[in-house]
């Protein structure tokens, strides 16, 4: 199992970014997909998530209306593409594969927004 984030890097606040999660190694299309953020200092949160069709998706309140989670099956890949960055939104993004117990997790990309 593979999960290899891309796309993070250093934005100005009111930036956009859009993140990508290449999945192998496992039935994309069956699992539900997430994203979860640590910054310095702080434990791991919750960021997004959508179901195994892309139908379901479910957001942490501090990103709704800003961020938008999706998936491409015929792809194996998630996106997070994220609108109106703020700087408490600095941390280290991780994609998250689950399908009941079985769990994984990507090694992260770095999301740095500061003026």
């Amino acid at each position: 199992v593979q999960l290899v984030e891309s796309g993070g890097g250093f934005v100005q606040p009111g930036g956009s970014l859009r993140l990508s999660c290449a999945a192998s190694g496992f039935t994309f299309s069956r699992y539900t997909m997430a994203w979860f953020r640590q910054a310095p200092g702080k434990e791991r949160e919750f960021v997004a998530a959508i179901n195994w069709s892309g139908y379901s998706t479910n957001y942490a309140d501090s990103v709704k209306g800003r961020f938008t989670i999706s998936r491409d099956n015929a792809r194996n890949t998630v996106y997070l593409q994220m609108n109106s960055l703020k700087p408490e939104d600095t941390a280290v993004y991780y994609c998250n594969a689950r399908l009941g117990s079985d769990d994984h997790r990507g090694q992260g990309t770095q999301v740095t927004v500061s003026s």
